[in-house]
């Protein structure tokens, strides 16, 4: 028997089990996410709770401060009203002596309300760094809350698109009678394919030559394509052996076998052009020597 021919039956396409296992996956991947963001909001509601004591201290600092300048205030006036009544009832030098040391008072009051009205704008602007400072963690949670939901709805969209996808591949024989894996026929189908995961598979574009080209672990030589009937040649080369593939049609899978592998390789083309064609192979991710 030839190292290109199979021996028994290629068995059914376990894609199913692999599409299950896809879902967990994404599954997994989502819970991930949620543990990510209940971490963040963990972190931010412990920045939170700093914040809210840091603006319990301005405020306790404030009201200290207040009270220190009010009663600062209230002497320096009470000062500066006894000492202009003072200097209204005295005559002569006593009288100036009085009034200056009024001046004097009424200077001090001037830079005491001023110090005071300086150090309520400072706590003012603290008040509203930290409420900037919470205002921007909130808005935090909300744009991860939402990164969240956009990828869950990404994730949700691509399962059900890769679902569908997947839904309308077929399975058909292969050229030496072995029932082939899911056939894509566009780069959507084989998109969907390289997600599953159940093979290896190179893409490719073969015009006519005299020279083989390498396609994935192998090398294919076009022989003839022909555009009016979708059907076309090639020549397989593996194993050191050469092998002819004639008049093949288009998303047939022509199936080979190597002494590595356990299940066959399959070449799909999926375009046929004059003198050119583009397909696929799909290689088996297993590779072991066969008995």
């Amino acid at each position: 028997m030839s190292d290109y021919e199979l021996s028994t039956g290629g068995g059914t396409s376990k894609h199913t089990f692999v599409l299950y296992g896809l879902i967990v996956a994404l599954a997994g991947g989502m819970g991930y996410l949620f543990m990510q963001l209940n971490q963040t909001k963990a972190e931010l509601a412990t920045k939170s709770d700093q914040i809210l004591d840091e603006v319990a201290k301005v405020r306790e600092t404030s009201a200290v401060s207040t009270q220190t300048s009010r009663r600062s205030t209230e002497q320096l006036t009470a000062d500066l009203a006894a000492a202009r009544l003072q200097a209204s009832q005295l005559a002569g030098q006593a009288k100036i002596d009085a009034e200056k040391h009024a001046e004097q008072l009424a200077s001090n009051l001037e830079r005491v309300q001023a110090e005071q009205a300086k150090r309520v704008a400072g706590i003012s602007a603290d008040v509203t760094q930290v409420k900037d400072q919470a205002a921007v963690a909130n808005t935090k949670i909300t744009e991860v809350t939402t990164d969240v939901g956009n990828v869950k709805s990404d994730v949700a969209a691509t399962k059900s698109e890769l679902e569908k996808t997947i839904a309308q591949l077929k399975s058909t024989q292969g050229d030496l009678g072995m029932q082939s894996g899911l056939i894509a026929t566009n780069s959507k189908e084989l998109q969907a394919l390289k997600e599953l995961g159940t093979r290896n598979y190179t893409e490719f574009t073969l015009g006519k030559g005299k020279t083989p080209q390498k396609v994935g672990d192998i090398s294919v030589l076009l022989k003839k394509a022909d555009a009016k009937s979708n059907r076309y040649t090639i020549e397989v080369i593996a194993d050191d052996k050469r092998v002819e593939k004639k008049d093949k049609t288009l998303n047939e899978p022509v199936q080979f076998m190597l002494s590595r592998a356990t299940q066959p390789y399959e070449l799909v083309v999926n375009d046929v052009k004059k003198d050119l064609i583009k397909g696929y192979l799909a290689a088996p991710k297993v590779q072991a020597s066969r008995n």
